[in-house]
C-alpha cells in the first residue's frame, strides 16, 4: 500500500503558508513505514526540533484503478477517516531554501498517522464533513471539506493520470488552517463529525 497526500487543499492553508493556492492538485508520497495505527504513540524523532500537525480526512482506496473519470471516482474508496500529517517543519524548509526536494520532511517513519476507519455510508454527505483536531482538549485545527479547493473524486481523477490506485492505498485530503507544533506529552483527538476516530500521545 501507499500514503497520497494532498498538498494545499484548502484556500486559507494555502494563505498561512505563503503559498500559491494551486491551479490543479498538489500531491506527494509518504511510504508504508510512515504508517502509525490503532492509536499507538508518536515517537518525537530525534532528527527534528519542529514537528507540525496537519489533521486531514483520509479515503481508503477499495479497488485498483488507472485513469479514473471523475464520475466514476466514488466506486473507488468505501472507507473514511482522519489523520495526521506530520511534518518536520524544519527540515522542509532548509530544503525548500536549497531548492531540495523535501520527503524527508514528510515521509519519515510514524509521519502519517491515521484514525479508525468508517464506511462512506456512515455519512450523509461528503461534501460537507466537518473535521476538527484538539490537543491537551484545546480544539486547534478546524475544517469542512465543503471547503476543499479539489473535491475527493477530483483529486482520484488527477492522481490516477499518474500513480495507479490499488486497494488498501490511502488518500490524505488536504489540512485546513491552523498547523503548528507538537510537543512531548500532548494528547491529540481527531474528530469527524461528532465521531472521534483517533487519540494518542506524543511520547
Amino acid at each position: 500500500m501507499k500514503i497520497l497526500c494532498i498538498g494545499r487543499n484548502y484556500a486559507e492553508h494555502a494563505k498561512e503558508m505563503k503559498a500559491e493556492t494551486p491551479t490543479e492538485p498538489v500531491f506527494f508520497m509518504k511510504p508504508d513505514t510512515a504508517l502509525l495505527l490503532n492509536n499507538d504513540p508518536f515517537y518525537y524523532p530525534k532528527f527534528s526540533k519542529e514537528i507540525h500537525h496537519e489533521v486531514e480526512v483520509v479515503l481508503r482506496i477499495h479497488k485498483n484503478g488507472k485513469n479514473i473519470q471523475k464520475q466514476f471516482a466514488h466506486k473507488y474508496y468505501d472507507k473514511i477517516s482522519v489523520g495526521i500529517d506530520f511534518t518536520a517543519r524544519d527540515l522542509q524548509a532548509a530544503c525548500k531554501a536549497k531548492g531540495l526536494p523535501w520527503e524527508k520532511a514528510k515521509a519519515f517513519d510514524s509521519s502519517g498517522v491515521v484514525g479508525e476507519m468508517r464506511s462512506i455510508e456512515h455519512y450523509k454527505n461528503l461534501s460537507n464533513l466537518s473535521f476538527r483536531l484538539d490537543i491537551n482538549g484545546k480544539t486547534v485545527q478546524q475544517g469542512n471539506t465543503k471547503d476543499v479547493i479539489f473535491s475527493f473524486d477530483a483529486i482520484i481523477e488527477y492522481v490516477s493520470q499518474f500513480v495507479t490506485l490499488r486497494t488498501g492505498d490511502l488518500i490524505y485530503t488536504g489540512t485546513p488552517v491552523g498547523v503548528g507544533p507538537v510537543n512531548v506529552g500532548d494528547r491529540l483527538e481527531a474528530y469527524l463529525e461528532n465521531d472521534k476516530l483517533l487519540d494518542f500521545e506524543v511520547k
